[in-house]
């Protein structure tokens, strides 16, 4: 593997200087205090993450108001008592989109977010708890627990929750293979998984910069 600030250097001659990279490679999602997050702003981050997957997501953010109303603020508490009596309901309301499968999985994840609050004090405290040098762990345990949450729906939602994730994007895939860490520009399995989690926290470790930051760099760095 090349030296971070080398890869930093791939970056900046396809998008100007070292300093336009750092700064266009910020994270904006990067929140404060995960703690401070109300669980059902992880529900609804989570919801929009599953229905994202294999849709436009400009047709979900223009239903986004309905899916709030529908979900009826993404109470996990209230989601997870009424799920089942709700399901119905749900799949033939016009102010979401109605895909059976992810309307479920909303529900099932509504359990989900209720059941580790209760365990943990909140949602945001687990995700708090969680060692930032295991984003591979926790990205299985979300896919385990979780409805729909594996593969890139898990990667995005953490990011957009505000969690300091890195996200195998095509982009940064083909970086990792450059730099020899990967051997196919994709990262489905256990080991391969395992291979990216290794990188990134070495890169961390020399260069002092967020896993999400590092992470859009790679992304940078091939074009």
């Amino acid at each position: 593997m090349n030296p971070f600030d080398r890869i930093v250097d791939f970056a900046a001659q396809h998008h100007g200087d070292r300093a336009a990279v750092l700064e266009m490679s910020q994270n904006a999602h990067q929140a404060k205090s995960l703690k401070k997050i109300p669980d059902d702003r992880y529900l609804a981050t989570m919801t929009r993450c599953v229905f994202n997957a294999g849709f436009n997501w400009k047709v979900i953010d223009a239903k986004w108001d309905g899916f709030e109303l529908a979900f009826e603020g993404f109470d996990p508490n209230r989601l997870a008592f009424f799920g089942d009596e709700m399901l119905g309901q749900l799949v033939s309301d016009t102010r979401i989109v109605r895909n059976g499968q992810k309307i479920k999985a909303t529900l099932e994840n509504a359990k989900f977010v209720a059941d580790t609050a209760k365990a943990h004090g909140s949602f945001g405290a687990f995700l708090s708890a969680w060692p930032a040098d295991d984003q591979a762990g926790l990205l299985s345990y979300l896919n385990t627990n979780g409805s729909r949450l594996g593969g890139a729906t898990g990667q995005y939602f953490l990011r957009f929750s505000g969690w300091d994730a890195w996200i195998t994007s095509g982009d940064v895939c083909r970086a990792l293979v450059r730099e020899e860490v990967l051997d196919k520009p994709e990262a489905k399995s256990k080991s391969a998984m395992k291979k990216v989690q290794l990188a990134f926290n070495h890169w961390h470790a020399e260069s002092g910069l967020p896993y999400a930051q590092i992470s859009r760099i790679l992304a940078l760095s091939v074009g």
